[in-house]
């Protein structure tokens, strides 16, 4: 284990991430460049003393739990990952948990698409990218807590929000039963990923409908390819559903697009201008 250079690359990681890209305000007095020692260590699940310890080079030898979770909470890429595990002395095995790195290639994609709303969602369904016309269709996501980007929590936990379940989506009932498909095999590919763990726990202990589906045991389901948001600014919009794996990384991409010489499209080139303007809000 070399405690100075594992020292050194974990203080340089958590300087590099601002507050909000992982979902925390930034506050009015803060000093520190990137997060705080403390604000890694909630992420991580492990105490300030400890993380504190490990930057000043005096921390005992972490456990493999341990570097999974700084790994996730300082959102390290696999090579980053792998190189922390040299630092700590652990040989670098299978992620413990769904990955929350997207590839700067794909974020680049759905910024290329501007007549398209695309977000990319991790194995638990945690949105984690979106480009602008995304935001404008569904939500502004760098405006809530990453805790709340999370649309199997969405669904079943806050299903009317406004008065809407999941956007008004159409097939709002349908996404959930897929969700809670996709859920089950995620939480087989990662059984010992706290995170995935907590997520079950809360869905089963707030929803009676995520608990019965949950009892079926089912992991397959039929994707829907076409499906209608209520937007509450320009009405109905009829999209098609498009979903593009990235296996790498167990995470997908989901692309909606409206049929050309539509109301749909004319309505969707509208939210391109408006962006997440609330114009049905009075001001």
């Amino acid at each position: 284990m070399d405690r100075r250079e594992l020292a050194d690359f974990l203080r340089g990681r958590r300087e590099r991430i601002s507050p909000s890209d992982v979902g925390l305000p930034a506050g009015p007095r803060r000093r520190t460049p990137g997060l705080r020692r403390e604000e890694v260590a909630q992420l991580a699940y492990i105490s300030t003393e400890y993380y504190t310890r490990l930057e000043q080079a005096r921390g005992p030898h972490p456990s493999r739990e341990v570097l999974a979770q700084l790994a996730r909470a300082l959102r390290l890429s696999d090579a980053e990952r792998d190189h922390l595990h040299h630092l700590a002395g652990t040989p670098p095995g299978p992620p413990s948990g769904p990955s929350r790195e997207v590839r700067q290639s794909i974020v680049d994609l759905l910024h290329r698409l501007p007549q398209a709303a695309a977000i990319v969602v991790s194995a638990t369904y945690e949105v984690i990218a979106w480009n602008d016309l995304a935001a404008a269709l569904m939500e502004d996501f760098s405006a809530v807590p990453r805790h709340e980007r999370n649309l199997v929590r969405r669904t079943f936990l806050e299903p009317y929000r406004s008065g809407r379940r999941l956007y008004s989506v159409s097939d709002a009932d349908e996404f959930a039963r897929t969700a809670a498909q996709h859920l089950r095999a995620a939480a087989a590919r990662y059984p010992d990923d706290p995170e995935v763990q907590a997520l079950i726990d809360e869905l089963l202990a707030g929803s009676e409908e995520f608990a019965r589906l949950w009892a079926t045991h089912e992991v397959a389901a039929r994707p829907t390819l076409c499906k209608t948001f209520d937007h509450p600014v320009v009405g109905p919009l009829a999209v098609n559903c498009d979903v593009l794996d990235i296996t790498d990384r167990d995470q997908r991409v989901v692309i909606y697009t409206a049929t050309p010489g539509t109301p749909s499209e004319e309505a969707l080139r509208l939210l391109s201008v408006i962006g997440t303007q609330r114009l049905d809000v009075p001001g």
